[in-house]
């Protein structure tokens, strides 16, 4: 396994440099949009303001999905002693990482990070640097390939010892369930009883009407297509795993660190789970 950061080679970094599209808007330049990052482009901009005109309050939403990764990364790292972690859909680097909060808690925790856009993994080699006694390392891999996010992430981690699996706002690119299923399945089945999974996911259990209209115009820019699930639906994504308290709910009702009258519901929902 892997002790370092691993660097980016500059015949990797002119490839990814050479598939980066500026004029398709893209999630995860979406997502740093609404999260005030400066890591986006005019067409993520325009996209992202039009989505907002469903569905006003999804910054709301991109803040409370990330409050939600950071108190259940310090949960597993903390109590759960979890020391190891597979980032799926990192997205772009912002304020806690998956990385920094588990290495916050547990210096010698071990993270890999794994997306498939050539931005997001160039800052991620350039920015999400590891604490000296634990590791970080990055995989260029889609979601739909998990024995590829498999063979890559043993490179760092030792799967015969418990991994949390997060999976937040990626999942929902897996457009058929039975399939969405089958995936967390086989990344579950990988790993060993006491590992946990973390999924968040957009839903139509919160402005579902309007949710459904973003989409809707979301799939018909040209970029990755993404759907939505109810809660019914995030519930078999976790099949085979113990649900920790409070269950599949909102992100903002997490474990939340606010007082109860201040919590407001927000259309993505998440969920930790323990494997037996």
């Amino acid at each position: 396994m892997s002790d370092a950061t691993t660097p980016t080679p500059d015949d990797e970094g002119v490839a990814r440099t050479a598939r980066l599209r500026t004029d398709v808007s893209h999630s995860a330049r979406i997502w740093n949009y609404w999260l005030g990052g400066k890591d986006h482009y005019p067409v993520d901009e325009e996209v992202g303001d039009q989505i907002l005109g469903f569905v006003p309050a999804l910054p709301r939403s991109a803040v409370a999905d990330r409050q939600f990764l950071a108190r259940a990364v310090r949960h597993l790292a903390g109590e759960a002693g979890i020391r190891q972690f597979l980032d799926i859909g990192t997205g772009l680097p912002t304020a806690d990482n998956t990385h920094e909060v588990a290495q916050r808690v547990a210096p010698d925790a071990r993270i890999v990070y794994v997306d498939n856009d050539p931005l997001v993994l160039t800052h991620a080699h350039a920015l999400l640097t590891s604490s000296r006694e634990g590791a970080t390392d990055y995989i260029e891999a889609d979601v739909h390939n998990p024995e590829t996010i498999l063979e890559g992430a043993a490179r760092t981690l030792d799967l015969s010892q418990p991994v949390a699996i997060t999976m937040l706002g990626i999942i929902n690119f897996v457009l058929d369930t039975d399939e969405a299923v089958a995936i967390v399945r086989r990344l579950l089945d990988a790993v060993p009883s006491g590992s946990y999974l973390v999924i968040s996911h957009p839903t139509t259990e919160v402005d579902g009407d309007a949710m459904k209209s973003a989409v809707e115009y979301w799939n018909n820019q040209g970029s990755a297509p993404m759907t939505l699930r109810s809660r019914d639906d995030l519930v078999r994504l976790f099949e085979g795993v113990e649900l920790l308290e409070p269950g599949i709910v909102s992100c903002s009702r997490w474990r939340p660190e606010t007082p109860e009258a201040e919590i407001v519901e927000v259309t993505h929902f998440g969920g930790v789970g323990r494997k037996p």
